[in-house]
């Protein structure tokens, strides 16, 4: 028994590498560019304490900047093993700790179903629970979404606390059941509804012949430690978290009032995943609509179930599962944050509500064909859960092509959620870094539509209108975006970079000075800023702002270079730039490793000679440094097309192929 249980766990194990086996190559998304990609202080392993003292370096976003320590430290690990921001290594360590979390379960799911009703298929049970877990496509978001991994750890700090506690009753009085629970509150401040788990493990599970009001209370007095441990934690979070961050700008009532529904969603999700999706259109309620008044019916009706199954002992998997799910999701709940429902909140919450699901269908199956007719459908009941887990795993393998890149994200995000206009945006982007700036000009006015006061949309009207060479329309996006949101670094960052574009240089280095004193971690204005005092002849304030830059980022190339030759900076840009000028810029941002501003300024340079191959060939160049091989390809193709016998672009030709095919595998 023990052996093939043994072989079925490490088949299921299997199972979830195979599901996710193509996500490891998967990019970085969405918050992971704030926290990670243009965040120096994951590039140092000399920084791992202060990940512990200064939670400014979790996020070069103010308004993002939130304690998370162990989270920090994890990606500074992976960007550490992988020489860079190599996405494999981020993705591995991910999935690895997700693959003790699910071996977790089925040992938590096993002991709780045999303190309830002891029998050889509570093994089966638990496997088939932590299966389903493991392969629910709900969970992609946490894993494929690099910096989400924070409700990984969150939730294996929790499991594993309960389950020493649950097993190794004699190491209770020293604590160490604590230290996973302390490493989850590290990572996320929703691990604080421990003391309630265990409070609710102790009252379901142990000193079951005692009165059920003996039990509260013995089960309270075993949280005591953990709540004093929480409290102690909680209050170092709030010490910690800098008086930048905001969670939330939506109104506390209405987003209370549209939890419920979304409650239901979460446990719709559970049986059908059919509208994952990264960024939803869901807005707050601000009255008792039809779709308020059906999560306050699914609340109450919740409630109910969770009564009705706390009176018997039979059922008390359920009650524990509902009200795990429950309590998970009220840290999520009650305090605002920016979105109403994320996938990821359903990862914590899933673990309770697989358990009362499993055990649930299990006690229905059994009082409706009885034991000795379940003991002959065993193979067919086997059969079934294999199918049932096989299709939740493709379900996985699907999600994780939809998060493989921006481009799949988002669209996959604007076809489900229509209505979003950061989705809409964000879509859009992607279609700006190929090139395709009609179409991403419709996708941003289309957003306008729905998010009209959003001085991030209003920057990337001002790049796609300043790509197409509508300077005016451009600066007007550029200036209404500084006026929503001043304070905001971003908005004269880039304003900044169109007008040293533009040749406006003076105004250029004013308003990159603005964005670098409003947020110094920020790597990019520091590099345009150093451009553009080499490109005024300012080669004291060049070499002072490098001096600046390193002091943030060590390794920072484009410092490096201002200090090493000082004495060359670029030409100053004619008042009427031609076409040779742009493709030198474009090769020179090539060689500072800002391809994007490469890209753009090769498109200036085909706008002046749409025949300009060395123009598509950095373009070539560039796309593939960002690991864009279709555009890159594209734009080589271009290049030879105009000029056959340019070994160079036939070079870059040959490395985009290949390495998409590799990419493939």
């Amino acid at each position: 028994m023990r052996r093939r249980a043994a072989i079925a766990t490490a088949l299921v194990l299997l199972a979830v590498c195979a599901a996710y086996a193509n996500s490891l190559d998967d990019g970085f998304h969405f918050d992971d560019f704030h926290t990670i990609v243009d965040n120096p202080a994951v590039r140092s392993l000399h920084n791992l304490p202060r990940f512990f003292s200064d939670a400014t370096t979790f996020s070069v976003l103010p308004p993002n900047r939130t304690y998370r320590p162990v989270v920090s430290a994890s990606l500074g690990l992976d960007y550490a093993l992988g020489g860079g921001y190599q996405p494999f290594w981020f993705h591995l360590s991910t999935l690895l700790w997700f693959l003790l979390l699910v071996w977790l379960l089925s040992v938590f799911y096993r002991l709780l179903l045999d303190r309830t009703e002891p029998g050889p298929e509570n093994a089966w049970l638990a496997l088939f629970a932590a299966a389903w877990f493991g392969l629910h496509p709900a969970m992609a978001e946490t894993v494929d979404y690099v910096i989400q991994r924070g409700d990984l750890y969150c939730t294996l700090g929790c499991v594993a606390a309960l389950l020493v506690y649950a097993r190794y009753p004699r190491l209770r009085r020293s604590g160490v059941y604590l230290l996973p629970f302390v490493l989850a509150m590290l990572s996320k401040p929703p691990a604080a509804v421990f003391p309630v788990l265990l409070l609710l493990y102790c009252y379901f599970f142990e000193d079951l012949g005692a009165r059920p009001l003996l039990r509260l209370r013995r089960g309270a007095e075993a949280a005591i430690p953990a709540a004093v441990v929480t409290a102690l934690l909680l209050w170092l979070q709030a010490a910690m978290t800098p008086k930048s961050f905001q969670p939330s700008i939506l109104s506390p009532w209405e987003y209370r009032l549209t939890e419920p529904f979304v409650w239901l969603r979460y446990t719709a999700e559970l049986l059908l995943p059919l509208h994952l999706n990264v960024d939803t259109d869901l807005t707050t309620f601000s009255g008792l609509n039809l779709e308020a008044c059906a999560g306050l019916l699914f609340l109450a009706a919740l409630l109910a179930a969770i009564w009705f199954t706390a009176q018997r002992r039979r059922l008390y998997p359920i009650a524990f599962g509902l009200l795990w799910f429950v309590v998970t999701q009220l840290p999520t709940s009650l305090y605002p944050l920016s979105e109403v429902e994320n996938d990821h909140r359903m990862f914590f919450s899933f673990v309770g509500l697989v358990l009362a699901a499993v055990w649930g269908a299990w006690l229905l199956l059994q009082r409706l064909f009885g034991e000795s007719a379940l003991e002959k459908m065993r193979p067919a009941l086997a059969a079934l859960a294999v199918v049932v887990l096989a299709g939740y795993g493709y379900g996985v393998h699907v999600r994780n092509t939809v998060w493989h890149d921006e481009e799949s994200l988002w669209l996959d995000d604007v076809q489900k959620s229509p209505h979003n206009g950061r989705g809409l945006m964000n879509y859009g982007l992607t279609q700006m870094n190929k090139g395709a700036y009609p179409v991403a000009l419709d996708y941003l006015t289309r957003a306008l539509i729905y998010t009209p006061d959003y001085a991030t949309l209003e920057i990337n009207l001002g790049v796609v209108n300043g790509a197409m060479g509508q300077s005016a329309e451009a600066e007007r996006h550029f200036l209404r975006a500084i006026s929503l949101a001043p304070g905001d670094d971003s908005t004269h960052a880039y304003y900044g970079r169109w007008l040293e574009q533009q040749g406006r240089t003076s105004e250029a280095i004013a308003q990159l000075r603005t964005a670098v004193a409003l947020d110094p971690p920020r790597l990019m204005q520091h590099d345009l800023l150093i451009q553009a005092e080499l490109r005024a002849g300012d080669l004291t304030a060049a070499r002072q702002a490098a001096a600046e830059t390193l002091a943030v980022a060590p390794e920072d190339s484009a410092a490096l270079q201002a200090l090493q030759q000082p004495a060359t900076p670029p030409a100053p840009a004619p008042a009427a730039p031609d076409a040779d000028y742009w493709v030198n810029e474009s090769l020179r941002l090539y060689q500072a490793a800002q391809y994007e501003q490469s890209i753009v300024a090769a498109h200036n340079a085909l706008k002046l000679n749409p025949g300009y191959a060395a123009a598509w060939n950095n373009i070539a160049a560039a796309n593939a440094s960002l690991r864009r091989w279709d555009a890159a390809i594209t734009a080589a193709q271009r290049a030879i097309a105009l000029q056959p016998d340019f070994q160079l672009a036939k070079n870059n030709l040959a490395w985009a192929e290949s390495q998409k095919k590799l990419a493939k595998r």
